[in-house]
């Protein structure tokens, strides 16, 4: 019999959020742009510095998330046409109190709304998985559905459990403790309280499997250091966009791997391809795919003969897979991308015979 196919997008309304990032932080240049923009006096110091931000466009500049606005600060605006100087406008901005209204509107956009208890129930020893999907940034809403409906196809296959969840509240150490791996489905933008970043962390530490697809590690700007360099292990640095979308070859780079099993030396296919500031592999990362830029355009954001595009990090006692494939909901629509998805949550949820620290040795770079 099928498993039951959990969706929870529904809870009790908690308590306003008090414990969010940045919350008592002064403002700056560094801040999330939407909070200057929440802020009447804020955003009338950056407006007589920089009248230019009048013209910002609509995307740029939303304050309901999701937005981009939660993804980019001041100083990453900072080459635009009549940008005053960096130190004077952040000593302005730092001179505007923090009020409670401020504390409030920065603390909105994360929910303390614990799921309903209830967790799909898995076929007996199979997988239990939690798939999350809280989105404060850029919104993957296709791409978003597409991998949902993949991951529902594979527990149907498997007998895994899989329970769906947009609440940050889902992370606390009571919940995350029914599940074998936590997947983080085009998570952008940064989406849990303090309290549920030491849970989510707790949790992986301690033995938790972790899966990001494509969006969960592509922020332009993030505000959590654990998660972007420990968990993921690298910072998004960009992708195309004259063309965004191209085909390009994604190379294999280590056949034994179980979760590239069946794929050959790799494959072809069309996506929009993430490159990186810092290159996984020199923290320790082994990689399991590269992308060979002969194949592509990358432009000015060529990562070189050793760009990783697929990968797997130990963390504490956790495993940690990441793949910067699936932007386009086409993608999930490719053999070899869902078998590498099916393969990787079964190993993150320590189903598979390769244990992490075999799994995460770091691999010499190869020429594609």
């Amino acid at each position: 019999m099928a498993p039951l196919l959990a969706l929870v997008t529904a809870a009790a309304q908690a308590a306003p959020v008090t414990d969010c990032p940045l919350r008592d932080a002064p403002f700056s240049v560094d801040s999330p742009l939407i909070d200057v923009l929440l802020s009447p006096a804020a955003t009338a110091v950056l407006h007589r510095a920089w009248p230019g931000a009048k013209a910002l466009p609509d995307w740029q500049t939303k304050t309901l998330t999701p937005s981009f606005a939660t993804l980019i600060t001041l100083r990453s605006l900072a080459a635009q046409p009549g940008f005053p100087a960096l130190q004077t406008l952040d000593a302005q901005l730092r001179a505007v109190p923090v009020n409670q209204a401020d504390r409030a509107a920065r603390c909105a956009r994360y929910d303390d709304d614990v799921p309903p208890a209830a967790i799909a129930p898995a076929s007996p020893g199979a997988s239990r998985l939690l798939v999350f999907e809280k989105v404060n940034g850029f919104l993957h809403g296709p791409a978003i559905q597409a991998a949902r409906n993949v991951l529902q196809a594979m527990a149907q296959r498997r007998g895994w459990s899989l329970t769906v969840t947009d609440k940050g509240g889902a992370m606390t150490p009571a919940y995350l403790r029914s599940f074998d791996a936590v997947i983080w489905n085009h998570v952008s933008g940064d989406v849990l309280t303090l309290s549920q970043r030491a849970a989510f962390q707790g949790y992986i530490e301690a033995g938790g499997g972790f899966v990001g697809v494509h969006g969960s590690g592509g922020d332009p700007q993030t505000f959590w250091d654990w998660y972007v360099d420990t968990l993921v292990g690298a910072r998004f640095k960009g992708h195309p966009m004259k063309p965004q979308f191209q085909d390009a070859r994604i190379v294999i780079q280590d056949r034994a791997s179980p979760i590239v099993a069946g794929l050959g030396d790799g494959w072809t296919m069309s996506d929009e391809w993430y490159s990186f500031k810092n290159n996984p592999r020199a923290g320790g990362a082994y990689i399991l795919a590269t992308l060979d830029e002969s194949t592509y355009a990358p432009g000015d954001l060529a990562m070189g003969s050793d760009h990783p595009i697929v990968w797997t990090r130990c963390v504490g006692r956790g495993r940690a897979f990441y793949s910067a494939i699936g932007h386009r909901p086409e993608a999930y629509a490719v053999p070899q991308h869902v078998t590498l998805l099916e393969q990787a949550v079964t190993w993150a949820a320590g189903k598979s015979a390769a244990h992490c620290s075999g799994a995460s040795r770091a691999m010499p770079a190869t020429a594609p």
